[in-house]
């Protein structure tokens, strides 16, 4: 053997290897401290590993390893995420050190900063205030002529504690509690999920709360089982395509058409500007859009007549409650996405369009329900007022058709004498009207 560790897959195939050409002996082992670190040396008595984990970090970083920049190779040792939750192959989220700095940055795909710890001062980051309320762990930078780095470690030695790259774009310090069995946090960067770039991918957008992504309207996820996992890094895909290119007026049931969005923010570390224009209305800019087969969606600030159009895929879109730049968006989709006499506007995170509508249903149902129980109600117990009566009250009672007809069942076997109807009329004395059966009293 080369002294090499090597992972074989269900075919003996290698799939992994920890690559290194050395001249070790046949004595080569691999250990597995209690620090978490995996080690392949020449022999159990040697000090030098030839190969250990902690100088290839995944997505956790342990007490004593480290994060830091390799300056003879000018390379980095990166913190990165996993897939997803179930997919532990690369992620699109890590965390380095810059180089020949005392900061850590985030990046998205290896090249978009979306968040930095701001300067180590000795004792913390800027941008992490917490660490000055530590009293779990020593973090420490190191400085020479082959690298530079921070590590640390726990004061208690018994404290078990990680920091992991999470698959939401977030990096996490986490300590164990064996008293409830679980991770506590300690403290997390970003603090918002939404500070996260492109964390919805193309066409997604943040909304601040689980699950944090939803596609916009006319879009869909491009993988549903990675939005399922949490990971939404492949953002949305039209439904419908564009009908490009036609953009006669007459034609409107064929044209593309615009779906509004107010109050549209973006994630200001990775805002792209859109093209400028001049536009006497709205309708002129519009007109612009539509005329442009690579515009995707386009805003329109009547002050300025300035005409804002987005060109390719949209990305970091949000909407939160506080932002300085919020502008309404206008959306390009097919026009077959609008539904006639439908109102062609939305929010984010997009709502279902027809909850009012359900909503309205079951209400409208309910008091048709409500309604009929009365009815019931009043007729049963104007029902009970005539069962089982033999004379007539002093008085005339007004009362439906039906009842009638159920008066009339039940009193069908009842003869009145002349005595007694006389009583009923106080002696004929009011003549309501009459007919072609006579006089009605």
């Amino acid at each position: 053997m080369d002294g090499n560790l090597v992972l074989l897959n269900e075919s003996q195939i290698p799939i992994w290897s920890t690559n290194q050409n050395s001249a070790a002996s046949s004595s080569v082992v691999a250990v597995l401290g209690d620090d978490g670190n995996l080690v392949v040396k020449d022999g159990f008595n040697s000090t030098q590993p030839i190969w250990q984990s902690f100088d290839f970090p995944t997505d956790t970083w342990l007490p004593g390893g480290k994060i830091g920049y390799n300056k003879r190779t000018k390379t980095q040792q990166n913190l990165t995420s996993w897939k997803n939750s179930e997919d532990p192959s690369r992620g699109l989220f890590s965390l380095s050190l810059k180089e020949d700095t005392k900061e850590y940055v985030m990046s998205w795909n290896g090249s978009k900063q979306y968040w930095t710890s701001g300067s180590w001062n000795g004792q913390k980051f800027s941008t992490i205030p917490e660490m000055t309320l530590n009293s779990f762990f020593n973090f420490s930078y190191v400085d020479n002529e082959n690298e530079s780095y921070f590590t640390y470690s726990m004061y208690n030695p018994m404290t078990i504690s990680r920091v992991v790259m999470g698959v939401s774009g977030q990096v996490k310090q986490m300590t164990w509690s064996e008293t409830s069995g679980q991770w506590n946090l300690f403290w997390t960067q970003p603090r918002e999920q939404c500070e996260v770039s492109a964390l919805c991918g193309a066409f997604g957008a943040c909304n601040g709360t689980h699950p944090f992504c939803n596609c916009l309207k006319g879009f869909s996820p491009k993988s549903v089982g990675d939005w399922n996992l949490s990971d939404y890094s492949g953002g949305c895909v039209r439904t419908t395509k564009l009908q490009c290119g036609n953009t006669s007026v007459a034609n409107q049931e064929s044209t593309d058409k615009f779906y509004e969005y107010p109050n549209v923010g973006w994630l200001q570390s990775d805002y792209i500007g859109p093209a400028h224009s001049r536009s006497s209305s709205a309708a002129g800019c519009a007109s612009s859009c539509l005329n442009n087969c690579s515009c995707t969606a386009y805003s329109y600030f009547s002050y300025s007549n300035e005409c804002l159009m987005w060109t390719g895929e949209l990305v970091n879109l949000q909407q939160l409650s506080l932002s300085d730049d919020r502008i309404t968006l206008y959306l390009r989709l097919a026009a077959s996405e609008f539904s006639k006499g439908k109102e062609n506007k939305g929010n984010l995170p997009q709502k279902k369009e027809n909850k009012g509508i359900i909503i309205g249903a079951v209400v409208g149902s309910v008091a048709v329900v409500l309604l009929l129980g009365l009815m019931f109600i009043l007729i049963w117990k104007r029902q009970r007022r005539f069962v089982g009566k033999t004379k007539v009250e002093g008085s005339l009672v007004a009362f439906g058709y039906r009842d009638l007809q159920i008066s009339m069942k039940n009193f069908s076997q009842k003869m009145f004498t002349h005595e007694e109807l006389r009583v009923a009329t106080r002696d004929f004395e009011e003549r309501l009207g009459g007919g072609g059966f006579g006089s009605v009293f």
